[in-house]
């Protein structure tokens, strides 16, 4: 594991980046959604053993992990043939924030630095999760990467990103809980990076590379 995060040099960011699932939610939502959740829903619909439900879905998952259809509801729509945003619904009270984030939104804007969402999450998904956090005004803009057509784990992503929304990545801080998207940032020239240490809070914390992570938002503040 890495040592706790060393301090940033605020006075050298104008641009704040920030994942959603996992960075400023708790990713325990979709862990339990689907790694639990729909399989459970998957095996009552087909009359299969939760068990066999589940080890298939895994296998769905990981033959699309790091494109976009691995963050596409209506791809899994289509896949599963179930409703994915009214399953998610049924779960939805699982939605939480990370601690301390709310009170990091509202320093960063108070300071006046320029605030994004820059998520993989479909816009089904994000806009219900939105609603529940109440986090969306506190961004000057949202993003997902179905609006590029590409995820964050690819360059053409961030060249399309900063095409529409310009920013320095000298001068930009970026927080994932995805070290492939933390990867594919820094080869974008990123300067600012950081890594989450406990996405899920019902879970360890996890080993983030090469990265400097934090365990909260606290130890981000200036």
């Amino acid at each position: 594991m890495k040592p706790a995060s060393p301090s940033l040099p605020w006075t050298d960011v104008d641009t704040v980046l920030l994942d959603m699932d996992g960075t400023l939610l708790d990713l325990n939502f979709d862990n339990h959604f689907w790694l639990e959740y729909l399989p459970r829903r998957y095996a009552e619909r087909h009359g299969m053993a939760p068990q066999v439900a589940r080890e298939g879905m895994i296998k769905r998952y990981a033959a699309v992990r790091g494109t976009l259809n691995w963050y596409c509801l209506d791809y899994w729509q289509q896949e599963l043939q179930m409703d994915i945003v009214a399953l998610k619904q049924e779960v939805a009270h699982l939605v939480a924030v990370h601690e301390h984030v709310p009170a990091f939104l509202a320093t960063m804007r108070r300071q006046g630095r320029r605030l994004v969402l820059v998520t993989n999450a479909h816009r089904g998904g994000l806009e219900m999760k939105l609603t529940l956090t109440a986090l969306e005004g506190h961004f000057h803009r949202v993003i997902s990467a179905h609006e590029y057509g590409r995820p964050k784990e690819d360059q053409r992503f961030w060249e399309q990103f900063r095409a529409r929304e310009p920013f320095d990545p000298a001068r930009t801080l970026f927080v994932d809980d995805n070290l492939d998207v933390l990867r594919a940032a820094e080869r974008f020239g990123i300067a600012h990076l950081r890594a989450v240490r406990r996405p899920d809070s019902r879970r360890g914390e996890v080993d983030t590379g090469e990265f400097a992570a934090i365990r909260d938002f606290r130890e981000l503040m200036p």
